[in-house]
């Protein structure tokens, strides 16, 4: 059993203060752009390309899982005490908001510089989990996003949150199936990529992603919705993308069927 009592502020400057959670958002989203830089220098694209993008995409993560969370799970709390949703480095980002906005200011860019879609995607989505890895870490030093209880003598206590019984550090296996879901796209794109159809990494790490974080939400706390409810708010938002990586697969499995046995 672990006793978490580490407190969200790393360090205080007065009225200034570091964060862990921003400290592990920031690492993660550096470490995604230089991963993402060296498969770029590897495929032979240009890195003005990638360090425009990568503005537009940090903007749209942020702004988008902001609006995600106040939009998706705490909207009373929000309009009450608008201001707050600025404080960002406080936590309380949703990773579904955060895809919505990478999607659209991806979208913005590649309309700006008449790229089409399919150029880029696949190889930005293999660096993301490592960025949703190193936030779910920065909830966790935070003490939110909590597991349920885990009714046994292991787990985490939550002290911060002045609790003396242990739950399920759900941050933490998120962050572990973020890594390892890095890891598949990686070896994937070692050595099959070249082979692979246009925007099969992306569907795979939709799919994954969002399958696991629809699982791993059985363990969690319940927020926003009626504790009665079957679903969390969650895994009704991971319903769609997971559709769509089943529908994009289906596709491709059927239409590589017909391109083995053509019609006469």
């Amino acid at each position: 059993m672990f006793y978490h009592d580490i407190s969200p502020e790393l360090l205080s400057l007065g009225a200034l203060s570091i964060r862990w959670y921003g400290l592990f958002f920031a690492s993660g989203f550096l470490l995604t752009y230089l991963f993402t830089r060296w498969i770029f220098k590897k495929e032979g694209h240009p890195l003005t390309d990638l360090d425009s993008l990568a503005i537009y995409l940090f903007l749209g993560m942020v702004i988008g899982a902001r609006l995600g969370e106040v939009l998706f799970y705490n909207p009373v709390y929000f309009f009450s005490y608008p201001l707050d949703i600025i404080k960002v480095w406080e936590g309380g980002l949703s990773s579904h908001g955060a895809a919505i906005g990478v999607l659209v200011s991806y979208l913005i860019w590649l309309k700006k510089h008449k790229i089409k879609f399919s150029k880029y995607i696949d190889l930005l989505v293999i660096g993301m989990p490592i960025t949703a890895g190193f936030v779910r870490i920065g909830n966790f030093f935070n003490s939110e996003i909590i597991g349920k209880a885990t009714n046994g003598s292991w787990g985490v206590v939550f002290q911060q949150l002045g609790e003396d019984f242990p739950r399920h550090p759900t941050q933490l296996y998120e962050a572990d199936t973020c890594f390892t879901i890095f890891i598949i796209l990686f070896v994937i794109y070692q050595k099959y990529y070249k082979k692979l159809p246009p925007l099969f990494m992306m569907s795979l790490f939709i799919f994954l992603y969002f399958t696991t974080r629809f699982i791993i939400e059985f363990w969690k706390e319940k927020y926003s919705l009626p504790t009665d409810f079957p679903l969390t708010m969650g895994q009704i938002l991971s319903i769609i993308p997971v559709l769509f990586a089943i529908g994009y697969f289906i596709y491709i499995y059927k239409n590589g069927k017909k391109q083995k046995n053509p019609s006469n």
